[in-house]
């Protein structure tokens, strides 16, 4: 163990985070699982210790992911997108529909299955990290750099929002985001936001579920006039945040636990806020706010521009998404399928939060090897 600390590298700021939102993970989850447990006919122990056996994986890969260079990511990015395009046409052709939704492939002999949208934001933000990176001498070049990157976040973002529009739009928001910063022209941005509005459109208003999405909509929109079944999962969070109070029921004492659907996963930060109250979820909040800072530090030192795209590009991922998560559950967003970033209960996409977390860290690695170096050559000549 004292072997592994020693090589642990990277932000120990972020290592602190990842052990923190793992602990509020396993208590979060504990407490909301009781109804779970009750409709599989088995104990919550269980299941909780599923859900421990994927935390601690994804430490491990988050552990492995940190000590690769992240320049070996740059070499695969293009891979990936290979790799991932066809199985995003797979999963909306053949996968495991789920809540009226394809989004799951099953891994076969495992017994699991993972959302190919995970793979997608590793793939997609890891291969406009590159393309940004080495083309920036001619990076308003419609026909070199342009159509490339308009066509890889065009081509994702409409294969995962035909199954999981909420998805979609984060990991095109991000996009946008690391275009600004990768000196793309605000003409080629404005392009890029125009067909992504219109591949919006056409997937809400014409998709295969349309009118999920518009149930969605106008369910959040109106709320005194939706369908009791369309806003029972939104009603029931707002219960659970309200009844909290500033200092919660206390641990295990949700009652929305038995009412709220997905209460382990989606709608987890409601529990949370009954659980603990408003302070509660304002120090959540703080996390990922602080995470955020480290993760900007990062970008700032890092001393290649691949370094710096790739680490804003996931950081941004993570904190929108929960940010993203915790405005659907206190009713500042319709309802989405987004989990809270290694707090929700989740199989795999555990594992690819954590390599993400894993990845910036490698970045941030980086940037303080050189340091130590520098700090040992002065102590050398300082014996001399």
């Amino acid at each position: 163990m004292h072997r592994i600390l020693n090589n642990t590298k990277g932000d120990r700021w972020i290592w602190l985070i990842v052990i923190l939102l793992s602990v509020i993970s396993m208590l979060a989850v504990y407490s909301a699982i009781g109804t779970l447990a009750y409709k599989r006919g088995v104990g919550a122990e269980s299941i909780l210790m599923k859900h421990l056996a994927m935390i601690v994986g994804g430490i491990a890969l988050m552990y492995i992911s940190h000590k690769l260079d992240y320049r070996y990511y740059r070499g695969i990015s293009k891979l990936l997108m290979i790799i991932t395009l066809p199985l995003l046409v797979y999963t909306l052709l053949f996968g495991s529909h789920v809540n009226d939704a394809s989004r799951w492939i099953a891994i076969p002999g495992t017994g699991l299955s993972f959302q190919t949208s995970d793979l997608a934001k590793l793939a997609l933000i890891t291969y406009l990290a590159r393309t940004l990176s080495i083309k920036q001498e001619n990076i308003k070049d419609v026909k070199q750099s342009f159509i490339p990157i308009m066509g890889a976040v065009c081509a994702v973002f409409i294969l995962i929002a035909l199954a999981n529009l909420s998805t979609a739009l984060m990991l095109f928001g991000v996009s946008i985001l690391l275009l600004i910063i990768g000196r793309i022209s605000i003409k080629q941005i404005a392009i890029t936001c125009l067909a992504g509005g219109m591949l919006l459109a056409g997937v809400v208003f014409l998709g295969p579920r349309h009118k999920t999405y518009v149930s969605r909509i106008h369910a959040f929109m109106h709320p005194e006039v939706a369908n009791t079944d369309k806003s029972f999962q939104s009603d029931h969070a707002k219960i659970a945040i309200a009844t909290g109070g500033f200092f919660g029921k206390g641990v295990g004492k949700s009652d929305e636990i038995n009412y709220l659907p997905e209460a382990y996963s989606d709608e987890i930060y409601a529990i949370i806020v009954e659980e603990y109250g408003i302070f509660g979820g304002l120090v959540l909040i703080g996390i990922y706010l602080f995470l955020l800072y480290r993760c900007i530090k990062i970008v700032t030192k890092a001393p290649k521009a691949f370094g710096a795209l790739l680490a804003a590009g996931l950081s941004f991922s993570l904190t929108i998404q929960a940010f993203a998560n915790m405005a659907v559950a206190v009713g500042l967003g319709p309802v989405t399928g987004i989990p809270l970033p290694l707090v929700s209960m989740g199989g795999t996409s555990i594992l690819f939060t954590s390599i993400a977390f894993g990845i910036i860290l490698s970045v941030s690695r980086d940037i303080e090897e050189p340091k130590k170096v520098i700090i040992g050559e002065i102590r050398e000549v300082a014996v001399a």
